[in-house]
């Protein structure tokens, strides 16, 4: 193990598979990078477990996180069992009072268990939820991409987004937003690295703006 080296794992968002990191390349001489992608949780498991089952992927002492959306949440939520150098998030959210006023609406009226989540084949319904944006010219890609098409995970991931009780940010966190991000607002996110013209979906389409910064943000 070279402990010069700084190891990195990355966590995905909801639906998606750690293919989204493809075009992420950070110095080998200075970092390490590992990839995490979702597995689909047993009935009735909160997050809180998930994120310990999670926790044994990772190999190596004090890691940097790197989760996108509802990725962000989770690799939170990991970095509170385990050592870590530092946690980034990515289009993301640091406590509940960030999520839209949409998804707290659906927290208190149980909306969200409405939704039509057993289309998981619609890729354009899918590509809604996961990236809140349509499909539109993108569907090959974004079908490489949405790989997690389970209803039962849908289901469970939307519930554990609208219904995450963290209230106050860990000191460790760096948040990494994108101004026209529209699943989380930018005018509900406070004391982050705004991305200018960046969307939900910018580690996929702006990856040349994270392999510029990432490397001095993981590091300072």
């Amino acid at each position: 193990m070279d402990s010069s080296k700084t190891h990195v794992y990355f966590m995905p968002g909801m639906a998606a598979n750690s293919l989204i990191f493809e075009n992420i390349q950070l110095s080998e001489d200075a970092f390490v990078q590992h990839y995490l992608d979702w597995e689909i949780p047993t009935a009735d498991i909160g997050l809180e477990e998930y994120a310990l089952q999670m926790c044994k992927l990772i190999k190596h002492p004090e890691p940097v996180l790197v989760g996108v959306s509802f990725g962000g949440i989770l690799v939170q939520e990991m970095a509170k069992h385990i050592a870590v150098k530092k946690v980034i998030i990515i289009s993301s959210v640091k406590k509940n009072s960030e999520l839209p006023k949409r998804m707290v609406f659906a927290k208190y009226t149980k909306l969200h268990k409405l939704l039509p989540t057993g289309l998981v084949n619609n890729m354009e319904l899918v590509a809604k939820y996961a990236f809140g944006e349509p499909v539109l010219k993108r569907l090959e890609l974004y079908e490489r991409y949405l790989s997690v098409r389970n209803k039962f995970y849908l289901d469970w991931s939307i519930d554990k987004i609208v219904n995450w009780s963290q209230t106050e940010p860990a000191k460790n966190v760096v948040h990494i937003h994108g101004e026209k991000d529209p699943v989380f607002p930018i005018n509900h996110i406070k004391d982050c690295i705004q991305v200018k013209n960046g969307t939900h979906t910018m580690i996929i389409h702006r990856y040349r703006w994270f392999n510029e910064n990432l490397p001095s943000i993981i590091l300072r």
